[in-house]
């Protein structure tokens, strides 16, 4: 089977924008080939053959970055080409900055996509505790310490590599104590909810608008054992989900922040944490100001480039 590829040129801060905007027209699978990833990178066993190579030595995006999404053969492309190119030009409405409006299609057959990212993605020691592993590495554990996350990131984004998800992991890391009740609103390719498997959360609830990062998140916890318990499903937000939990995790776009925030605080029990990324500079203070006139407690804000995460809290009882 053969599939047509649409590719994006675009920033960095825009990735996880259009990667939605990509899937949300149909694509079934994305690529990310983003500079801001090598910026991370150290020099290390990226060659061929477990040779030491620097990744300033690895061919890749000088800047900016490229989003690919790969559509089945049968798809009308005249007509989703032109709507993809306006979506991501109006991103700039929302305070992110689309890049240089550049939309191309080209044919790609199934073999080349299953194997095209493997060049660009490594190992990454996300925080003190956590590294991300694609699946088809060989990666043995540097500290005893060091909790593996795997994934195949073939069919969605999430990899860890994004400041949003990174965000959301330090988050995680810094807040959970162990045996905590949480949600994954967005879950995209399911890492958060592995993550928090991995650190000691308990039970975990992870939903997604969209069928497809549904479906990557299923392929994707099923690489780790420690997180087979986790509950997916399609959901928009939290719409119909009325449960009281410890801890809600957020990392999508601010806009649909806002409405999400009085679904969180419904859902959280008193004293329950809110964790949220996905915040562009130009929205942070508005996700500020609907986080406190809900009555959440804004505990922390880190930032990494021009994205923010917060940890916001629903006041407990005695407060």
């Amino acid at each position: 089977m053969n599939w047509t590829s649409v590719t994006v040129v675009t920033s960095s801060e825009a990735v996880e924008a259009v990667s939605y905007i990509l899937t949300n027209e149909g694509a079934e699978g994305i690529q990310i080939d983003d500079a801001a990833d090598f910026a991370n990178l150290r020099p290390g066993k990226y060659g061929e053959h477990g040779e030491i190579v620097d990744p300033d030595e690895i061919p890749h995006r000088k800047q900016g970055a490229a989003v690919t999404g790969y559509f089945p053969e049968k798809t009308f492309m005249p007509e989703i080409v032109p709507t993809i190119k306006m979506r991501v030009a109006k991103l700039k409405d929302y305070g992110l900055n689309p890049g240089n409006d550049q939309v191309t299609a080209a044919t790609v057959n199934n073999k080349d996509w299953a194997t095209v990212w493997q060049k660009y993605y490594h190992p990454l020691r996300v925080t003190n505790e956590l590294t991300i592993v694609p699946q088809w590495e060989d990666y043995q554990p540097v500290q005893e310490s060091e909790k593996l996350i795997y994934l195949d990131p073939g069919m969605a984004f999430g990899t860890g590599t994004h400041p949003t998800t990174r965000l959301m992991m330090e988050a995680l890391e810094k807040v959970v104590r162990g045996g905590e009740s949480m949600i994954d609103v967005g879950t995209g390719s399911g890492v958060l909810s592995i993550a928090a498997k991995q650190i000691g959360v308990g039970a975990v609830a992870a939903y997604d608008v969209d069928e497809v990062a549904v479906r990557s998140a299923k392929k994707n916890i099923a690489l780790n054992p420690v997180a087979s318990d986790i509950k997916l499903g399609v959901n928009s937000l939290l719409d119909g989900i009325h449960t009281q939990v410890d801890i809600v995790v957020a990392n999508i776009l601010a806009e649909i922040i806002v409405p999400l925030i009085p679904q969180a605080y419904e859902d959280l029990k008193p004293g329950g944490l809110f964790l949220t990324s996905g915040i562009i500079d130009d929205k942070a203070e508005l996700i500020r100001q609907k986080l406190t006139a809900q009555g959440f407690i804004i505990d922390s804000e880190t930032k990494m480039k021009d994205w923010h995460g917060i940890i916001a809290h629903k006041p407990a009882e005695d407060e």
